[in-house]
């Protein structure tokens, strides 16, 4: 079989490897069909993704079918559609025993600190499987797990009806976190610097865009909101100067939601948040969201169409970096192919 390799920074390679076997009774044989390429892929193509190991085999947004199953597993069976869920935990730190996998004390997500799955055939554990009807295609199938993020940082936030959110980033993250809190009953305004991302997010139903090169966003939100504020802000960029930002445009008893995994220093005066009663939260990856958007997937509750922009077979992985990187202002979800 072959897979898709990240050998070093910037080196992508096709190579080939041996179909990995049943070993382990709970192990599960899969063939891939799609995966996802993600902000992390491309950090860690670029080496500024700190935490990946070289060689690794790339890809958690992954979906497949079910060829063969070891002795304990119960819940999936051969021709089974499944998506991977890439989160790796040890099921027995304080996180873990909360259920809270995703926050493990030794948490590692696939094809970042663990292989991944942008290969024909994958094992994985049963527990990293989760079953989607067949009927969903392969193309929608792939953005199940980008929405379980927006599923969690829209869970962490408690958004609930008569919120009025601020997404920061119309990428991938900020359109499904879009999507998620507009299926959880808020107004939903979302700000980035490119028109086209913009114009997808108005097509996926979100209720105001600011292109905040053109328009001063503290206005915007003073005139969405009647000079309330807005009562949930989620930072999808990653950018810690959106969090500052954020606590300025929170009303008070508001919520403010950080995505970004980044190392460096936030400064945020105390009064800040303590005079409004500001809530400041994490979201990472998710904590068992995928029953509930497979559910809005198969149900059409959201949109997964229009956020796939290019598909390309895995054997033109480059192609597909190189177009992510050069021309991102054309892409939102690009995914790899492997019919």
């Amino acid at each position: 079989m072959k897979s898709v390799v990240l050998t070093k920074v910037r080196v992508l390679e096709i190579q080939d490897h041996p179909i990995p076997k049943i070993v382990n009774t709970d192990d599960v044989l899969i063939r891939v069909k799609a995966v996802g390429i993600c902000g992390s892929d491309v950090h860690a193509y670029d080496g500024s993704l700190t935490t990946i190991k070289y060689p690794r085999t790339i890809g958690h947004e992954v979906v497949g079918e079910v060829i063969e199953v070891g002795s304990a597993v119960t819940h999936v069976y051969a021709g089974d559609h499944v998506a991977m869920d890439p989160v790796v935990s040890c099921g027995k730190c304080l996180p873990c025993r909360k259920g809270r996998r995703n926050v493990c004390r030794d948490v590692k997500c696939m094809g970042v600190a663990a292989e991944g799955g942008a290969a024909e055939y994958i094992i994985l554990p049963a527990l990293n499987v989760v079953k989607m009807p067949a009927d969903i295609s392969w193309r929608d199938a792939v953005l199940a797990e980008p929405f379980t993020i927006g599923a969690n940082s829209t869970a962490q936030a408690r958004v609930v009806p008569g919120d009025m959110a601020l997404i920061m980033g119309a990428g991938t993250i900020g359109l499904v976190a879009m999507q998620a809190a507009k299926l959880r009953g808020a107004r939903v305004m979302i700000a980035d610097i490119v028109d086209s991302r913009l114009g997808l997010a108005k097509k996926l139903g979100v209720d105001r865009v600011v292109n905040t090169k053109k328009e001063d966003l503290a206005a915007a939100v003073a005139a969405f909101t009647d000079g309330e504020g807005v009562t949930v802000f989620i930072d999808a960029v990653g950018v810690p100067a959106l969090l500052v930002l954020g606590t300025e445009l929170t009303a008070p008893t508001g919520r403010v939601v950080a995505l970004g995994l980044t190392g460096d220093l936030l400064t945020i005066p105390q009064a800040s948040i303590s005079k409004k009663e500001l809530e400041l939260i994490g979201s990472r990856m998710h904590s068992n969201r995928f029953p509930e958007v497979i559910g809005w997937i198969s149900e059409k509750k959201v949109q997964t169409g229009p956020m796939v922009t290019h598909a390309f077979p895995f054997t033109q992985a480059q192609a597909a970096f190189d177009l992510i990187e050069k021309s991102p202002q054309t892409t939102c979800k690009v995914i790899l192919t492997f019919d």
